[in-house]
Parts: C-alpha cells; structure tokens; sequence
C-alpha cells in the first residue's frame, strides 16, 4: 500500500486550483460591488440566496448525470456556465450600474454552474484515489483550494481598484485554464449506474443519494453538522460592513480579510498534508467546529483590524479541520457508483450552510446590526457542537476515516 498521490489527481487538484482561484475572485468582489451600490447588508444576504436556489433545486439532477456520465465532463460544463457568468459581469461593470438585479440574475446563473461542478469535482479525486491516500488527497485538495481563495480576493481587489470589470475578465481566463488542464485528467476506472429505463426510474435514482444519507448516521450527522453550525456562524457574508463601519477600513484591507481565512486555513492544510489524521477523527472535526464558533465570536466584538486578521486565520484553520474529515468520511462510507448523488445532495447542505448562512447574515445584520449578527451567530455554533455531540454517538465515535467503508468496497482498511 503506497502513499504516493497518482498523477492523475495532481492533474486534477491543478484544474480543481485554477476554477477556485477565478470563483474566489468573482465571488469576492460581486459582494463588494453590491455593498457599494445599496449599501444594505440584506443584499449581501440576498446575493447568498440566490446563488443557493439553483443548487438546492438542480442538485438531484446534477448527482445524477455525475454518476451516469463522465464526470470530467459535467465537470467542464459547470465549468463553462460561470465562464459565461464571468463575462457577463464584466458588461455589467462597464455599464456604470446603478441597480443590482442584474447582478442577481447572473449570480443565480453562477450557482447553477456550481450545482454541476460540486458533485463531480468531490467525486473525481475519490474515483482515482486509492483509500490508503484519501486523507492526504483531501487535505492537498484544500491546501490549494485555501491558496487560490487567498489568490483570487486579493488579486481581484487590486484589480478592483484599477477597473472594477478587470476580476470577472482575470475570472474567466482562469476558467479558461481549468477547463484546458481536464484534457489531462484520466477517465476514472469506476462503477457508473446502469441507464434509467423510465423517467420515473430516473427521478427515483436522482434522489437516492438523499435516502442513502437518511439511512447513514455518520454521514447525516456530518453533513448536518456542517449545514446548521455554518448557517449559524458563518461570517464571511458580512465582512464588506464589518470591514466598513466596525474596522474602518478600505478596499485592499478587506481583500486582505478575505483572505485571512484562507491563509489559516492553508497552514492547518500543509500540516495535515504532512502529517495525515490517523485518529480520532470524530472527536477532533468536533472540537475543530466548537474552535470555529470561538473565533466567529471574536471577529464579532472586535474593532482592532489585527485581531480581526488573527480571528479569521484561526476560523480558517477549524474549518479545514472539519472540512477534511467531512471530506474523508463522506464519500468513503458512500458505494463509488452513487457518489454523485450523495456528494450532489451534500453539496446542497454545503451551499445551505454557505448561501443561507449568508441569508441569515444579512437578515439579522440589517436588523441588529453587523457585529451583533456575528456574534450571535458564533454562540449558536457552539450550541450546535454540544448538541451533536449527544445526538450522533457515530459522528463523535470515528476514529480512522477508513473505517467508515463499506463492505461492498472491501471494508475497513488496514493502517498504513
């Protein structure tokens, strides 16, 4: 059993790495270009909504042409959908607007790109993968998922600030680039779905990724886990008025705050890239959501620009922690011919968690405002760790992520 990550997947975490980076600066800088026409941190909710709705409903549907077809395929036309989003933003910036609604538009046009991507691109790494380099794979994965989310805010940033249409336009050539390194990605050796004979056939196996997650403690609490304390404490949604009237600062320091996540992040990262998680997995993804809470609390009292730095790279680091067990776990415990119709249905409870977190951010920060709406939202995922712990002895009860395989797929691994 070798540790070595195949080629194949570092072709493809370099595809994987080049969308982010162009996501990542789109996505930063639409919000700011919002909060500098409106001015109301509702719309920044709104903007998280209506990326949302696509994927809550196209999702299923996404799942299952993942697990019917080649999922480098499905993979590029997502890929296609934001590069024609990325453009049309660039019209919109150079039309000097005055009203947001098309900015809307687009963005809902972006989260439907994204329901196409997310099942196939967690799916792919799992298809070429042995289990014995998942974790490894996982963490490499969101080490360069970390480095473009630093690359791409405070790129675009600066960009910004020379012509608010130059992000979207570096935006699409990164697309452009991403969709060209999937040329070099092997076609994956994995079980597919047979072909739904009936239509009714092919909305049952749609959603059976939904009823594999209802019948699997580990991976429903997982995924619940992630939805309700990301829901709750999810901060970055309102960093434009946290950045503006609490810190007081300009357009490259809030590109630097978005990206503060993503350097702490980067360093927990490298280190379980270096030194995989072997043990305790569950306990550790619990402790690692309670630590996100803590940190969601601070950037909320704080007014110290510094602090707020520190509070973000320490959130960033947590999530990653959360985000690789999660990672592991999930399609580790899901039969390879349903990946991505589990992963579709997840990627639902991940844009839930994102998209209506940004929601409740911005419904309750135009209400109490934006420090009191993060706050808030940091207890509250302290409150969901403590609960979940008591409801899902599975979740807390992992121990080596190869452990959740399942027998179809040889069972329990030996440790490497």
């Amino acid at each position: 059993m070798t540790d070595r990550v195949p080629k194949g997947v570092k072709v493809l975490i370099g595809a994987i790495f080049l969308s982010r980076v162009g996501q990542a600066a789109l996505v930063a800088i639409v919000g700011l270009q919002i909060y500098q026409i409106t001015g109301r941190e509702l719309d920044l909710g709104l903007l998280g909504l209506v990326q949302f709705i696509p994927v809550f409903f196209l999702s299923p549907v996404a799942g299952f042409l993942s697990d019917r077809f080649d999922r480098r395929k499905v993979y590029a036309f997502g890929l296609i959908a934001q590069m024609l989003v990325s453009l049309g933003l660039v019209f919109y910036s150079l039309s000097e607007p005055t009203s947001v609604a098309p900015a809307f538009v687009l963005m809902g046009l972006f989260g439907a790109g994204r329901a196409l991507v997310a099942p196939s691109g967690w799916a792919l790494p799992f298809d070429l993968s042995p289990p014995s380099v998942v974790s490894r794979v996982v963490a490499i994965r969101s080490g360069s998922f970390q480095v473009a989310t630093i690359v791409g805010p405070v790129a675009a940033a600066v960009l910004y600030e020379q012509n608010s249409a130059l992000p979207y336009v570096a935006a699409a050539i990164f697309y452009v680039a991403s969709m060209g390194a999937l040329f070099f990605v092997p076609k994956p050796r994995t079980m597919k779905m047979s072909q739904a004979t009936t239509p009714r056939e092919a909305i049952r196996d749609a959603f059976e990724g939904l009823r594999f997650i209802r019948r699997t403690p580990t991976v429903l609490g997982i995924m619940t886990l992630d939805l309700f304390a990301v829901l709750l404490g999810g901060a970055v949604a309102l960093l434009p008025a946290i950045a503006d009237e609490r810190l007081g600062v300009g357009v490259v320091e809030f590109g630097w705050l978005r990206a503060s996540i993503a350097i702490g992040a980067l360093g927990m990262a490298t280190i379980l890239a270096v030194r995989p998680m072997r043990r305790h997995a569950g306990p550790k993804m619990l402790v690692a959501v309670f630590i996100f809470g803590l940190a969601t609390i601070v950037l909320g009292l704080t007014t110290n620009f510094v602090v707020a730095l520190v509070a973000l790279a320490v959130l960033g680091a947590a999530d990653v922690v959360s985000v690789v067990v999660r990672s592991s776990v999930t399609p580790l415990a899901t039969p390879e011919h349903m990946r991505g119709r589990v992963l579709a249905t997840e990627s639902v409870f991940i844009g839930g968690s994102n998209e209506l977190g940004a929601v409740e951010s911005g419904l309750v920060g135009q209400w109490l405002g934006a420090s009191l709406a993060v706050t808030t939202g940091g207890i509250g995922t302290l409150l969901i760790v403590l609960l979940w712990w008591r409801l899902f002895p599975a979740l807390r009860g992992i121990d080596r992520v190869q452990d959740v395989i399942p027998e179809v797929l040889g069972g329990p691994q030996p440790p490497s």
